[in-house]
């Protein structure tokens, strides 16, 4: 018997990245650092905590989770402005994407972003039965302002997805172009939400602003961040959102009843409380992505400016066969991106020295 498939759906496969046994893991961005000991056991006195109550069901507009993370922002970026009605979270900054186009997609709308970016964005348009479209980034994969705009206009999307820095090219959005899309979306028929997705936002080098900046001055900016990258915490599964009351009242009409566990707010705020000690090697992570783009680009390969945890090079003539190599040497990188370019995740020194080893090993 033939299931009832939706068309768009048939013959596809799951997303996911490759969840190898091996040595060296620089395919899909994770922190390579554990969390310390004082966090884990703050986060299995949270769950200990928690358990107490699991016969209830969770907090369902989880307020105090809300609060800390607006508290953070406020820390972190100087977003001082943001109260916890401001805030939402979801497992994963996946599902607040997700969230986002149950809201705001839809049969006969359109969400619009800029190529190559995060390989999920088409996803969250297919499940929603949104139309995706996609315009071209320039060579340096910096966004064509001008030709955006007017693409805009053209398709009236009522959503834009700005990755800031990009997945997977790291290239960080200036703000005045992020606030020049938003007047562009201001346009837009029935209205437009423009989302900056900054979950690599951690690691964006000194000086390089955050989209929170603009959320007082532009009602249809949403900033989307992640505890995955930066806190180590992607096991933990807590992804979030800054925007006006209006649209994370949207969201809350479309999550499903307690979407968030007691035991994910309880470690999510668990961690929150242990910042410092969760991000501590940002700093040594930073540092050993910039030697390894000086190293990369000293052996000849082209690759692009990023403010994130992974750098994006090549041109290869054959991308797979040196993915191949390097994974019989023990190291997964990351076959994404425009074609004969490869990404690799910023690892530990120990790591990052494997990687270097073994690439030159593979393409001597």
């Amino acid at each position: 018997m033939e299931l009832p498939l939706r068309p768009e759906i048939r013959g596809l496969a799951p997303y996911g990245a490759p969840q190898l046994d091996v040595p060296v893991l620089l395919n899909v961005n994770e922190n390579p650092y554990a969390p310390p000991a004082v966090v884990v056991e703050a986060l299995a006195a949270a769950v200990h905590k928690a358990a107490e109550g699991l016969n209830r069901y969770p907090d369902r507009e989880f307020v105090g989770l809300r609060a800390e993370l607006a508290a953070y922002l406020a820390r972190e970026s100087g977003a001082d402005f943001l109260r916890f009605e401001n805030i939402w979270a979801a497992n994963g900054s996946n599902e607040v994407m997700l969230h986002l186009h149950q809201a705001f997609g839809g049969p006969g709308r359109t969400t619009l972003s800029f190529a190559p970016t995060y390989s999920m964005y088409p996803e969250y348009a297919r499940d929603t039965s949104t139309t995706y479209v996609t315009l071209p980034r320039r060579d340096d994969f910096s966004i064509p302002v001008e030709e955006a705009s007017a693409e805009i206009a053209a398709s009236q999307p009522s959503l834009v997805l700005l990755a800031s820095p990009n997945n997977p090219t790291g290239t960080a959005l200036p703000l005045n172009d992020v606030r020049a899309l938003c007047d562009a979306a201001a346009a837009v028929d029935g209205g437009c939400v423009v989302v900056v997705d900054e979950a690599y936002a951690e690691f964006r080098r000194k000086g390089v602003p955050s989209a929170l900046m603009l959320l007082p001055e532009i009602p249809h900016l949403a900033v989307s961040r992640t505890m995955s990258k930066a806190f180590a915490f992607a096991g933990g599964r807590l992804g979030y959102l800054a925007a006006s009351v209006d649209i994370i009242d949207a969201l809350r009409i479309v999550r499903l009843p307690y979407h968030l566990s007691t035991v994910t707010q309880a470690i999510a705020r668990a961690a929150l409380a242990h910042v410092s000690d969760l991000q501590a090697q940002v700093d040594e992570i930073r540092a050993e992505r910039d030697e390894t783009v000086a190293w990369l680009r000293a052996q000849g390969y082209t690759v692009a400016d990023t403010d994130a945890n992974f750098a994006l090079f090549g041109p290869f003539e054959d991308r797979e066969k040196v993915f191949a190599g390097l994974l019989e040497l023990g190291v997964l990188i990351r076959v994404v991106g425009p074609d004969g370019w490869l990404r690799v995740s910023i690892g530990t020194p120990q790591e990052m020295a494997r990687f270097r080893a073994a690439l030159l090993e593979v393409t001597r």
